[in-house]
């Protein structure tokens, strides 16, 4: 009998402290927000908080601590349905982000030391746990789980990785493709040693932001802006050289613009349903959620584990499903406000291949 799906995500826990201006405030000034809601984020906790929203079972493997902020976080993953798997010190603490999202717009404004300063030295009692936890090559990452990495992935159909938390992510991916099961990266931006967890991927699902630290997209936001033919050349070249260090499919969200796909099957194009603006905090970590939710639900259906090549995989398929749920959750306030809709819940669900 296939497995039930169950995605592991691998990565960063947050807690966010969000509050909704009329604008960002400018140097030594102050303003008055419209709302203010805290509540777990980050991209590997928001994209397991997507596939419970979609009814696909889901286990999170990061640092969140006992610490009065990592108890707030994790009452509130409980409550979404994720299963932790905390590999942090009972007095570390995860970071805190602080976003102001401007009410006419929906964009915007993130601060956060997102993994730099997760854990303290020595303070964690799970592998690598320390500082060094987000850091490159020399951050005693290993190749060899532990057991307790190794019990992670126990009937796990599908991996998601945000690129944070290097030490747990490397040898988790690298042990999940072994297996045969999916691996899919989360990638919103270059971090040293990335390569290393590259090699591991199975499909790369990267933001309009992610550039190479020495190659195609290196010029940034700034640079693209106004270019020509931004889905043409230079996003063809970005995904081609991602696609060298390991993933056999690459894609790359714009917004409101197509999703760019590369696979040894060519270039392909998914369009992004329009929708009125709220909110797009937290957008790609839906999008990414959706995506391996829903490969988890094609591993489910087989008999044995896939490959891990792309013929294994419906990324396209995938995709097409994912950006309609990225879109509503545009369409509403934070990165889960778009389940208030149970209507549109009960439709995503149903969409998905069991």
């Amino acid at each position: 009998m296939p497995p039930s799906p169950l995605v592991l995500a691998c990565g960063l826990t947050t807690l966010d402290v969000r509050q909704t201006v009329d604008r960002v405030p400018g140097p030594d000034e102050k303003v008055v927000a419209r709302d203010l809601a805290v509540e777990v984020g980050g991209p590997a906790a928001n994209a397991a908080t997507t596939c419970t929203a979609l009814g696909v079972r889901a286990r999170l493997l990061t640092r969140v601590g006992g610490a009065a902020v990592g108890r707030i976080a994790g009452e509130d993953l409980a409550r979404h349905g994720v299963q932790v798997l905390d590999l942090a010190g009972p007095d570390d603490a995860p970071a805190v982000s602080t976003v102001l999202v401007t009410a006419a717009t929906g964009q915007r404004a993130v601060a956060s030391v997102n993994a730099t300063l997760a854990t303290r030295p020595g303070a964690g009692s799970g592998a690598g746990s320390g500082a060094g936890s987000d850091a490159g090559p020399g951050a005693a990452p290993g190749s060899r789980p532990d057991a307790r990495l190794d019990a992670a992935l126990d009937g796990v159909t599908a991996v998601l990785v945000d690129g944070h938390h290097l030490d747990l992510a490397v040898p988790v991916a690298a042990t999940a493709r072994a297996r045969g099961v999916v691996v899919v990266l989360d990638g919103g931006s270059w971090k040293p040693g990335l390569e290393r967890l590259l090699a591991h991927v199975d499909v790369a699902v990267l933001s309009a932001d992610f550039r190479l630290p020495d190659g195609p997209g290196r010029e940034g936001r700034e640079g693209r802006e106004g270019r020509e033919g931004r889905e043409g050349r230079d996003g063809a070249d970005l995904l081609e050289a991602v696609r060298a260090l390991g993933p056999a499919v690459a894609a790359q969200s714009h917004g409101e613009g197509a999703v760019e796909v590369r696979s040894a099957a060519g270039a392909q194009h998914v369009t992004v349903p329009p929708v009125a603006v709220v909110d797009t905090l937290g957008a790609g970590d839906v999008l990414h959620g959706a995506t391996v939710a829903w490969l988890a639900c094609v591993a489910g259906r087989r008999e044995a584990p896939g490959d891990g090549g792309s013929e294994a995989l419906d990324a396209f398929d995938a995709l097409r499903f994912a950006v309609t749920v990225a879109s509503a959750s545009c369409a509403a306030p934070g990165a889960r406000g778009w389940t208030a809709d149970a209507g549109a819940v009960d439709r995503f669900r149903a969409a998905l291949p069991r």
